[in-house]
């Protein structure tokens, strides 16, 4: 495993995610008005003109699936992978409107988060752009004793802002932008009130340090800064997924990552590199677990072959 500096913003930055706000609007509307049924019809539409003409998340989405399904993905499969994301959207307008009783939702490692609310301490949960991070938010939102902020980069928060607006303006997220020397402030404040702080620690937004790690057979790099400062914060990392499983089931994962409450300062940086191999190898059984959950659709392997 290598370090690297990463000299120009990461590859998913340059590849925005396609968002349309009146269609969002109208998606909305018919969902809560119509039924999950009904949404879902217009989602296959969805799927269908971002297969055809989003070609640089079609190639991305062939790239990765070649390497989770371990063969040349037939078409169908590459529609099912982009239909999966699209699920996942769609089904947000129930998830922030509170309307759990649409779903079948299986835990995996609720007692770890159990206990942490029972001991008043907070923790970070690390996910990635992989399934729903909303399903697991509803889940906290429906428990009144689990507090669930999300720290995430200010271009980032005013887009789910907007897409709050959207869909349920009623809805007030804890967010944390980062980017700020506050930041790590506000998120060990939060820490302190026994709040889980989610941060989805796959991808890095400006120039900073990355590790190169193998995922599905190949390097990748992922940064290392998150890590850094659990490690500073003297916190726990949990891993987090929510994985759409078909239908109307999810499947909630929590993993132990690392603990850095009584790591000292010499260790840290081993205590760093492993926790990392942990998270990917944690990401990577999630990609075999639930292929069709990845929504990194740009190169994503792409930033590890621009360094030497």
């Amino acid at each position: 495993m290598s370090e690297v500096e990463s000299a120009t913003p990461s590859a998913w930055t340059q590849h925005p995610e396609r968002s349309n706000m009146l269609m969002l609007r109208i998606m909305t509307w018919i969902s809560l008005r119509l039924g999950r049924p009904a949404g879902r019809i217009v989602l296959h539409g969805i799927a269908l003109y971002f297969l055809a003409f989003a070609h640089k998340a079609r190639r991305a989405s062939r790239d990765y699936l070649r390497r989770a399904l371990k063969h040349d993905p037939t078409l169908a499969e590459r529609y099912l992978h982009i239909f999966t994301f699209a699920a996942t959207i769609h089904d947000r307008v129930y998830l922030l409107n509170d309307r759990l009783q649409h779903f079948d939702i299986e835990i995996q490692g609720e007692p770890l988060i159990a206990d942490h609310v029972a001991s008043g301490k907070g923790a970070l949960l690390f996910g990635g752009h992989i399934g729903s991070f909303e399903v697991i938010r509803a889940l906290g939102r429906s428990q009144p004793d689990l507090r669930i902020a999300l720290a995430m980069y200010e271009k980032n928060t005013r887009r789910l802002n907007a897409i709050l607006a959207a869909i349920n303006p009623e809805a007030q997220p804890d967010l944390i932008a980062l980017g700020n020397p506050s930041a790590i402030l506000g998120i060990r404040d939060r820490l302190d009130e026994g709040t889980l702080v989610g941060v989805l620690a796959d991808r890095s937004f400006k120039a900073e340090s990355c590790r190169e790690i193998s995922l599905l057979g190949r390097p990748a790099a992922f940064p290392v800064n998150a890590f850094r400062m659990a490690a500073a914060l003297r916190t726990r990392i949990i891993f987090m997924a929510g994985l759409y499983r078909g239908g109307n089931c999810y499947g909630i994962r929590f993993l132990p990552i690392a603990d850095f409450a009584s790591t000292p300062r010499r260790d840290r940086e081993a205590a760093i590199a492993e926790a990392m191999e942990r998270y990917v190898a944690a990401l990577e059984q999630c990609c075999q677990d639930a292929p069709y959950n990845w929504f990194n659709f740009y190169p994503f392997w792409e930033a590890a072959d621009l360094h030497p």
